[in-house]
């Protein structure tokens, strides 16, 4: 028998360290050939690590949450044969051991795990729920034992509030299903129902430790930053749509069969497009260590978006060749590879201004947060319907708030203002967007 050590990944461009944000395995445990071992976050996405050989977990090379440098040990395998404990040994920083797989990879084949008895769980404490009542129930399995489960089942116990420590398993190897978790529930909600009565008025006393690691925190760091090196200001207009959305819907009602239904963020992107020829100074990042300004001619739109993991703000590279269309068709595709992690990294990167938008439930007014380097971010609210006078006579009207804010080093108030305005002329007359 020998050793095999596998070593953290160059993921290339230059990045010198990444955080492991989640173990796939344990010491004791049974791995293949290109099983997923461990998943690592750079600042921009989570790729995955697979295993070169088969072999045994020996040790691992860090807890989750620890930021690791790239070519330090990630773990450490038990093989046949000699493994590459000598060669890895002999430098400073080897070449990785295996290839990063994008974390959209499919799930490896269930793997031979260590023999455990299945015995009743005890309830487990839901996000805000009140604490288990059975103190006699035990894991399903050994303690540091990690439970076998597919992304999707674990976010759907996370969603549920259940511990999965103590679920069961009746897959292979002893992987959980979601038929488990539906046993689970049942089992749950027949075994605590006395505990319903006067829940209302319950006192509640749990407490919940919650570590900031993966992508949210790259979050925290960014929102951080962004609040401590630039000067927020914001400015907030209303806009009646009125007109506009007449328009959305008569084109919807035209062409939505064969081009794909239109929401008001390709209108919003459009405006902005033309705006920003008109304010190239907005159209911008700023190097302050460097304490240079640099304007681009092209709009890198950021589109923020929420995925299960947390904001993600995917990038629409080129913003004025697009039209309403395909401007549509775009930012969906983008959403939808951030909400499943299949982004790549050149689509989260690069933007030069952000539109942000909570859609229904945007409120009135908000302070949207400037993604930095840029120095501008526009916020959308949500649309509502309120009686205004007009000519004398009282009429509905569709309107909607924009909340921006600005690099007070970079942008002037007037500018800030005279930027919004013309969205709004663009906005509330639409034909302006299909003049050149």
């Amino acid at each position: 028998m020998g050793i095999h050590i596998i070593k953290m990944p160059d993921i290339g461009e230059g990045i010198a360290e990444v955080e492991l944000v989640e173990w796939h395995v344990q010491a004791g445990e049974a791995v293949v050939e290109d099983q997923i071992l461990a998943d690592v976050m750079t600042d921009k996405a989570t790729v995955q690590v697979p295993s070169p050989v088969h072999g045994r977990v020996m040790s691992l090379g860090g807890k989750v949450g620890d930021v690791m440098a790239v070519g330090s040990e990630l773990i450490r395998l038990e093989v046949e044969g000699e493994g590459n404990e000598g060669a890895v040994g002999t430098t400073s920083r080897a070449a990785p051991a295996a290839p990063v797989a994008p974390q959209a990879a499919p799930e490896p084949a269930p793997v031979e795990a260590p023999e455990t008895v299945a015995a009743p769980g005890p309830a487990p404490v839901a996000r805000g729920a009140q604490a288990p009542h059975a103190a006699s129930h035990a894991p399903s399995r050994p303690e540091g034992q990690r439970p076998l489960a597919s992304p999707a089942v674990r976010r759907r116990a996370w969603d549920l509030g259940i511990t999965l420590q103590y679920v069961p398993g009746t897959g292979p190897a002893g992987r959980i299903t979601h038929g488990d978790l539906d046993a689970w529930l049942a089992r749950d909600r027949n075994e605590t129902s006395i505990r319903t009565t006067g829940a209302l008025y319950a006192a509640h006393h749990e407490e919940t430790e919650i570590p900031v690691i993966g992508l949210r925190r790259k979050i925290a760091q960014k929102m951080q930053e962004s609040k401590r090196r630039i000067p927020h200001f914001t400015y907030v207009e209303e806009i009646d749509v009125t007109e506009l959305e007449s328009l959305r819907a008569r084109l919807n009602a035209l062409h939505s069969a064969e081009r794909g239904k239109l929401t008001l963020l390709p209108f919003l992107a459009r405006a902005m497009v033309l705006a920003l020829r008109e304010f190239p100074q907005i159209n911008a990042r700023y190097d302050d260590d460097a304490g240079v300004v640099t304007q681009y001619g092209a709009v890198h739109l950021g589109v923020a978006a929420q995925t299960p993991s947390g904001l993600m703000v995917p990038v629409l590279h080129h913003a004025e060749t697009l039209d309403l269309w395909s401007c549509a068709a775009e930012v969906a595709r983008l959403a939808e590879a951030a909400r499943q992690g299949k982004a790549a990294r050149d689509e989260l990167s690069g933007s030069t201004i952000t539109l942000t938008s909570l859609g229904a439930l945007g409120g009135i007014v908000s302070t949207p947060v400037i993604n930095h380097p840029e120095v501008a971010i526009v916020g959308v609210n949500r649309v509502v319907e309120r009686p205004v006078f007009q000519e004398g006579r009282v009429v509905a009207r569709k309107l909607m708030n924009l909340s921006s804010s600005f690099d007070h080093r970079v942008v002037d108030g007037m500018h800030a203002a005279e930027f919004i305005q013309c969205i709004r002329r663009y906005l509330e007359c639409p034909a302006l967007l299909f003049v050149e």
